[in-house]
């Protein structure tokens, strides 16, 4: 071999048999375990025991370490657990606790106590939120560039189905075994995450940082100090913001305005949409092993652009099953394709040894239009009406592809394998 020639990109079939790409999907199943368990399952325990409304309310701010975990991510970054590295032995320790913080949520009375459940509930959203960090810091550091996009369709894969675990699976569950049984068997799947994270390979680490300010100082100049920054980080919070505005009245407007039932719309709303959106993520992620991240990025932003007019045509037509099929299918595939690319963006951003800090800094832009955008686009469709709606956020998704464009060169590409 010629010195100093440039290493050969793998082979399509090295690629989709590398067995990292399954630990991504596990641990991305880890990663999701725990979230409905915190919230929506919990929610509906309590309402089957009978708590009372105001109770329930204060439960949906269990979820609020999920928003906030780049406040403690430097942590992480910054401290080294004795064994298995830094990467791995926080994933551990993580998964141990919330094990066993769910096993302990099985041994509580929800009626008799509630307000201790729900205090459980909120420790083991702190460590789920943390487990979060280190796996996306993991995948972020583990992964060749060229194999980002895979990693992040399968990091989405399992993510899901896990929550669909833990979500729709447990609610049925627990009509046939009870709701601490159930909670009995989530902690036990957590626990059977901990043979996967210690047979995973751990990826390799610069020196350790000297201090919690080298940590948090390091990783925003090293973000701050590229090229087109202050753009690329402009692109992270408007890459999907056409697409969140849509998809937040999406369930409104299809049961108030089409009338649509209720289990019309979660059987494809909610059922086919979410195959859909994982159909996306995967065959994003495959795409992307040919494409590269830009002109993937490109051509999914687009997908994710024009398929909200999939729903301006079923305001112009009126209520009809074909086109509710056509519009949830189609705008789902595209923001399934477009989160795959997304995620493999905020992947190549990260520096290791700055990967915990900097992915959740920057998927907490990414996540700025899904929060916020509620009261606008409502005040929006109130002064558009729901074709005029549609049509302004297929509109609100362009800036973000022009920012893309303007970006070419300062996108972190890989060649595509061949």
């Amino acid at each position: 071999m010629i010195s100093g020639a440039a290493p050969r990109a793998p082979s399509l079939r090295e690629v989709f048999t590398d067995r990292r790409l399954a630990f991504v999907l596990l641990m991305g199943f880890a990663s999701g375990l725990p979230l409905a368990l915190s919230g929506g399952t919990l929610q509906a325990w309590l309402a089957v025991e009978g708590v009372n409304l105001r109770t329930l309310g204060l439960t949906t701010l269990i979820a609020l370490p999920y928003s906030l975990k780049f406040l403690w991510a430097p942590l992480m970054d910054r401290f080294v657990p004795p064994l298995l590295g830094r990467r791995r032995g926080w994933i551990v320790l993580c998964q141990g606790v919330c094990a066993l913080l769910i096993g302990l949520m099985a041994a509580l009375d929800a009626g008799a106590g509630a307000l201790r459940l729900a205090a459980v509930a909120a420790l083991l959203a702190f460590v789920s939120a943390s487990q979060d960090v280190v796996i996306d810091a993991w995948r972020a550091e583990v992964l060749p560039a060229v194999e980002r996009g895979l990693g992040a369709a399968g990091s989405v894969l399992g993510y899901r189905l896990a929550m669909l675990v833990s979500g729709a699976g447990a609610l049925i569950l627990s009509a046939w075994a009870g709701w601490r049984e159930t909670y009995g068997l989530m902690a036990l799947l957590m626990l059977l995450m901990i043979p996967v994270t210690l047979m995973a390979p751990e990826p390799d680490q610069p020196a350790e940082p000297g201090s919690l300010a080298d940590v948090i100082g390091g990783a925003l100049k090293d973000l701050l100090s590229r090229r087109a920054a202050l753009g690329l980080l402009l692109l992270v919070v408007l890459y999907k913001l056409g697409d969140a505005f849509a998809l937040s009245l999406a369930t409104p407007f299809l049961i108030q305005t089409l009338h649509f039932s209720a289990a019309e719309v979660g059987a494809v709303n909610k059922g086919f949409g979410l195959a859909a959106t994982l159909a996306g993520a995967i065959l994003g992620g495959a795409l992307m092993v040919r494409l590269g991240l830009y002109r993937s990025l490109l051509l999914f932003g687009a997908a994710q652009a024009f398929t909200i007019l999939a729903f301006l045509l079923l305001a112009v037509q009126g209520k009809s099953y074909g086109l509710l099929i056509l519009a949830v299918g189609l705008e789902n595939l595209g923001s399934g394709m477009g989160t795959s690319a997304l995620v493999a963006l905020l992947m190549a951003l990260c520096t290791a040894g700055f990967s915990a800090t900097q992915f959740a800094l920057l998927s907490a832009l990414a996540s700025l239009g899904r929060i916020l955008c509620g009261p606008p686009a409502a005040a929006l469709q109130l002064e558009l009406g729901w074709e005029g709606f549609f049509f302004a956020c297929f509109l609100i998704a362009l800036p973000g592809l022009a920012t893309l464009m303007l970006l070419r060169r300062h996108i972190p590409e890989t060649a595509a394998a061949t």
